[in-house]
């Protein structure tokens, strides 16, 4: 099921984190990382502030004096493989480095809190996603014996004033977060009660980091956030304590189209990217933004998870099937070119055939670029797993999947066969996996193109001619530069 892998991107699972050394960092650190973008960039700040504690990364786990894991609540497997990660670290700790402490970051640490110090008695600490300022002081609290513990939920921490090391990427895209938590309680998910709720992070510092990454050479910027569309700066704070704020704050507030403009206007030869939208949040401002500038992707990640309104009140979506289809139309109207990729869950609680069809039926009205395509299973601690039955088999799950996952490439092949003879910009990410003599890249949509390598570099912007597709992936000749670089 190829299409997943663009949320939560296999190739970088459990991949540990390496960074620049300092030759007067005398302690290792371990740390790798699973589940979303959002981890793999807490890691990051994870990283850069064990830097300041005197910690290397290393590679070699047998040498690590702190073994890192950072954990993600969405997904089962992501649980299972995280448990055995552990059982390993044990093992090593046991057998050949006794003194090694080893600790769960992240979403899971937030649910599991305790029973990973009580019952499985190989984690030295827990650590919330919002605690990883306190580190320092946790890893004292360990090295002088004592299990820590720190989930506790922030209201202010929004990490704006931690640069993240980022060694790890193709030195072309870098990823900025602008918010943390959310307030959309979608019965399905855990993330409410794992991040908290939302806030967001002052533009100054998020101009401030995008310039450092600019400096460093990043040609493409994705601004991340569990949902970017709410985004609302006013002075700090939760987003629901907006109300409360002085009329000063609410007249000077910053939204998210705001935000985008902003960094649109401050580097205009910088693409950016945004991820991931709420539809209920998605104002036409933020279209008509990225409208007015090229350097804006026109690509927009704007999860759906059912086409039927009994599914999407049944899981407390903020917003109908006809008001999904009202703002598709409204934004191929102001952005006729716009790519939009689906979150699709099937087989949620109380799923009929009808409602099944209903998400087909949407899916040919809107014939997505892209999707990521699961089979509902349900998430202890979120609300659907306490007060709803999971009730439709495991085999009529597993059609109706295939059949949106079958719509879903019917609908890929005929948005790339749009793309056939045209001339478009291409960012260079890297070489392509099938071919070591083709460079590969993503026009403004988001879609992959690979074209032979000739004389382009890496992070160059590349006008390329569209000759032939896949479903997944465009095939095509460089004919130039283009004026972007």
């Amino acid at each position: 099921m190829e299409q997943v892998e663009k949320i939560i991107d296999e190739r970088i699972q459990g991949k540990a984190l390496v960074t620049e050394n300092k030759k007067e960092n005398s302690k290792k650190l371990f740390i790798e990382s699973y589940g979303c973008q959002m981890n793999m960039n807490d890691s990051e700040i994870v990283a850069a502030i064990l830097d300041k504690q005197g910690y290397n990364t290393t590679q070699v786990l047998e040498e690590a004096d702190l073994v890192l894991v950072n954990t993600c609540s969405i997904r089962e497997k992501a649980e299972t493989t995280v448990r055995k990660r552990l059982q390993k670290y044990n093992r090593v700790k046991q057998e050949s480095n006794k003194t090694m402490k080893v600790g769960v970051l992240g979403c899971m640490a937030e649910r599991l809190k305790e029973k990973f110090l009580e019952e499985e008695k190989i984690v030295d600490l827990v650590v919330g996603p919002d605690a990883y300022k306190d580190l320092p002081n946790l890893l004292e609290e360990v090295n002088e014996g004592r299990d820590a513990v720190n989930v506790i939920l922030s209201k202010e921490e929004t990490y704006g004033d931690i640069s993240p090391v980022r060694l790890n990427s193709n030195g072309v895209s870098a990823f900025v977060s602008i918010t943390r938590g959310c307030d959309n309680m979608c019965t399905f998910c855990v993330v409410p009660f794992t991040r908290g709720r939302e806030r967001s992070r002052d533009p100054k510092s998020i101009l401030e980091e995008i310039q450092s990454m600019v400096d460093k050479n990043f040609k493409e910027i994705t601004l991340l956030g569990q949902n970017v569309d709410s985004f609302l700066w006013f002075g700090g704070g939760l987003k629901k304590d907006f109300k409360k704020a002085t009329e000063m704050a609410q007249a000077t507030a910053v939204d998210f189209a705001q935000l985008l403009d902003m960094c649109a206007t401050q580097f205009p030869k910088t693409r950016f990217r945004f991820s991931t939208s709420n539809p209920q949040d998605m104002s036409l401002d933020v279209i008509h933004t990225m409208a007015k500038h090229k350097n804006i992707c026109k690509y927009i990640h704007l999860p759906v998870q059912s086409g039927s309104n009994a599914m999407l009140k049944a899981m407390n979506r903020q917003h109908t099937r006809e008001e999904y289809m009202e703002l598709v139309d409204n934004i191929y109207k102001i952005i006729p070119e716009m790519a939009l990729s689906q979150d699709m869950i099937v087989g949620f609680c109380g799923e009929t055939e009808q409602d099944h069809k209903d998400t087909l039926d949407l899916m040919e009205y809107v014939k997505y670029d892209f999707g990521f395509m699961f089979a509902y299973s349900e998430r202890p601690g979120t609300l659907a797993g306490k007060k709803m039955d999971d009730d439709v088999p495991a085999d009529v799950k597993k059609r109706r999947l295939t059949e949106v996952i079958d719509l879903q490439q019917k609908h890929a092949l005929y948005r790339t066969q749009a793309h056939l003879g045209k001339i478009e910009e291409v960012l260079i990410e890297g070489t392509s996996k099938k071919n070591p003599n083709e460079w590969k890249g993503r026009n403004t949509q988001n879609t992959v193109i690979v074209f032979p390598k000739e004389h382009y570099k890496l992070g160059d912007f590349v006008n390329v001619k569209v000759e032939d597709c896949t479903s997944a992936t465009l095939k095509g000749t460089a004919v130039g530069y283009s004026d972007n670089n």
